[in-house]
């Protein structure tokens, strides 16, 4: 007896779909609607609430208000023996892992460069970024290229992911995700 109760319950469960299976998203802070009105305004946004001097605190809950519940952010780069490595994390393990550099050292990160294509309601976004600590530095300390997926629910714009990647001196931009000479 206990080994049908248990067998059907398995049985049960092999054949619920795997979306009654699947834990709810966490909630969504309400966006700005300016700040989800468009492809480009979202960027703008994203790109506003990491940037900021040392000792400031970045909104956070705006921060999250851009992503989708799904939303995922992968840096990649190499490890220590060379391999290519890339990492997925949540909007909140992003603040837990970047805030603490981004408020203590100041960083600003701005972008240089961008190519989209669009169908229908997703976008894609190759945006070239440098990376500064203040905004009165000569120079950036970091360059890369954010590769941005974008969807439209029929109401706004959300970040799906971000998957980006560090330029170094063996992997440079390629000329033509930079700023035209133009």
């Amino acid at each position: 007896m206990r080994l049908s109760i248990l067998a059907a319950a398995l049985a049960l469960a092999l054949t619920a779909p795997a979306a009654a299976r699947t834990p709810p998203p966490p909630p969504v802070s309400a966006a700005s609607e300016a700040d989800v009105a468009s492809p480009e305004a979202i960027v703008a946004a994203l790109y506003d609430v990491i940037s900021g001097d040392r000792g400031v605190a970045r909104d956070w809950d705006r921060f999250r208000a851009l992503f989708h519940p799904t939303a995922r952010l992968m840096p990649s780069g190499l490890n220590a023996q060379g391999v290519g490595v890339v990492r997925s994390v949540t909007p909140d393990g992003y603040i837990a892992l970047a805030e603490p550099v981004l408020v203590g050292q100041g960083f600003h990160e701005r972008e240089i460069a961008r190519r989209s294509e669009r169908f229908g309601r997703i976008v894609h976004v190759w945006t070239t970024y440098e990376s500064l600590h203040s905004l009165s530095d000569a120079e950036p300390f970091a360059r890369g290229i954010n590769s941005i997926q974008l969807f439209h629910d029929g109401t706004r714009w959300w970040i799906l992911s971000i998957y980006w990647q560090g330029e170094t001196p063996t992997e440079p931009i390629p000329p033509d995700y930079l700023p035209s000479a133009g």
